[in-house]
């Protein structure tokens, strides 16, 4: 009877140590709340101590469907409860994660049960050999490793991605409930009726049908985890891209106001300029007039009027006669030919946050160079037969590192940064245009194309 009991308790243990291992590799990522250690540990305790609570319920319970299933869904909801306690996340967060790894260490189970079944015959052959359980639980803790590493790097790695950065909807959360239906029904289920099917708990099947059936149903067990995560995965996903797709939308939305504003500072300065310069030039002609000297002085403090770039586009003169004077002030060289007139098919918008990204992208790169004849950036836009091209070509220092196309971000907080050439993707795109971008030596090149009227 002790014996018997010491396995139920194992049995216990054994779910919990995976659950946990899962919650690690799904939780890790994501803020904690003060005294973290602190709230682990106790709630730890806690758990272990239900545990034997829960071991003993296994026994009385443990062998009907609804015993079995109410044993782990109370273990479950108490790990929920503990990661709650110890994560700054909405509880719906909270119970997508914890359902995620429910379904990953109820496949990574079910995976190790088919092999057990499988290698039966050769377990029973070398039952007696000394420390035989030693060496089982080292291999059970390899096959375990080695499942949960092959489930992080399928699934959940890609699924808990920026997680602190969710708000949870209905259909994640109708998610949760689907992994919870697919995880205990089908695993309590299956196990009682075959445990009843086999010889005491040896799990071994006179009719051999019975062992097709069951691997068949930890088969389709299998799968169905699989697939669940793997829709938390594209989901997950998805929720990424929708919030990106509505941070670029709004960084044009901001865009367009910024224009607004910078246009009607620029013009204000160019007509202030404009005045000055024909009564500087009045007064050198009156007798008894300014030095040269002085003229000279004034002449240089207004020649932000001589910065107005014109491109044939008024919102593209107005965004690159600001990134010019910014340039003058930083002692960068910002050459630019565009014909402006080429781009009326994109809309004001779009075409302020296209080249405001290109500038702004440029300039980050060559602020940090501390040589005055690399501080350089080249703008040209050209049409050429149907087609028209923006190139953009900088200096920078260091090295790039591409990934799909485009460099990766070297910035510590990659959440936040990195969405400059994004959205120049998105909107080039959008208008069927092509981007290409690549590194030569110390210069980076970005390239641009598009077909006869916006269209290839």
């Amino acid at each position: 009877m002790a014996e018997l009991s010491f396995i139920y308790w194992e049995v216990i243990l054994e779910f919990l140590f995976e659950l946990y291992v899962f919650y690690g590799l799904t939780f890790f990522t994501l803020k904690r709340r003060p005294r973290f250690w602190l709230r682990l540990l106790g709630g730890a305790a806690g758990v272990l101590v239900l545990a034997i609570g829960a071991a003993a319920a296994y026994r009385l319970w443990g062998d009907t469907v609804l015993g079995r299933i109410g044993v782990y869904l109370v273990l479950f909801a108490v790990t929920i409860a503990h990661m709650y306690l110890c994560f700054a996340q909405q509880f719906s967060t909270i119970l997508f994660c914890c359902s995620v790894a429910y379904a990953a260490q109820n496949m990574c189970y079910k995976l190790r049960l088919m092999v057990l079944d499988l290698c039966r015959g050769a377990l029973d052959q070398v039952r007696d050999v000394p420390h035989f359980l030693l060496y089982y639980r080292i291999v059970y803790v390899i096959f375990f490793a080695a499942t949960a590493a092959l489930a992080y790097f399928l699934f959940i790695r890609r699924t808990t991605r920026h997680l602190n950065n969710w708000q949870m909807d209905r259909q994640l959360l109708a998610l949760c409930v689907f992994v919870l239906v697919i995880a205990v029904f089908l695993c309590s289920v299956e196990d009682i009726y075959f445990t009843l099917l086999s010889t005491q708990l040896e799990q071994k099947f006179d009719p051999v049908d019975y062992l097709v059936l069951k691997e068949t149903g930890n088969l389709f067990s299998v799968t169905c985890c699989a697939i669940v995560l793997q829709l938390a995965s594209r989901t997950a996903e998805k929720r990424e891209l929708k919030q990106e797709v509505e941070y670029l939308q709004y960084a044009i939305r901001q865009g367009r106001r910024q224009y607004e504003i910078a246009k009607d500072t620029i013009d204000l300065i160019n007509v202030k300029c404009h005045d000055i310069r024909y009564k500087i030039a009045a007064l050198g002609a009156q007798n008894g007039g300014l030095r040269e000297k002085d003229m000279e002085d004034l002449r240089q403090s207004i020649s932000i009027y001589d910065a107005k770039v014109e491109t044939g586009n008024q919102l593209l003169d107005v965004l690159l006669t600001e990134k010019s004077l910014y340039c003058e002030q930083n002692g960068i060289t910002f050459s630019c030919m565009a014909d402006g007139e080429k781009l009326d098919f994109i809309d004001g918008s779009d075409l302020y946050c296209l080249f405001g990204n290109i500038v702004d992208n440029a300039l980050e790169a060559v602020k940090a160079i501390s040589e005055q004849e690399r501080r350089v950036i080249n703008l040209l836009v050209k049409a050429q037969g149907d087609l028209l091209m923006i190139q953009a070509d900088n200096y920078f220092d260091g090295t790039l590192t591409f990934r799909d196309g485009l460099p990766v971000t070297t910035k510590a907080d990659k959440d936040y940064h990195g969405f400059g050439l994004r959205s120049i993707r998105m909107i080039v795109h959008k208008y069927d245009g092509t981007l290409t971008t690549y590194a030569e030596r110390d210069v980076f090149h970005l390239n641009i194309l598009f077909g006869a009227n916006g269209k290839e």
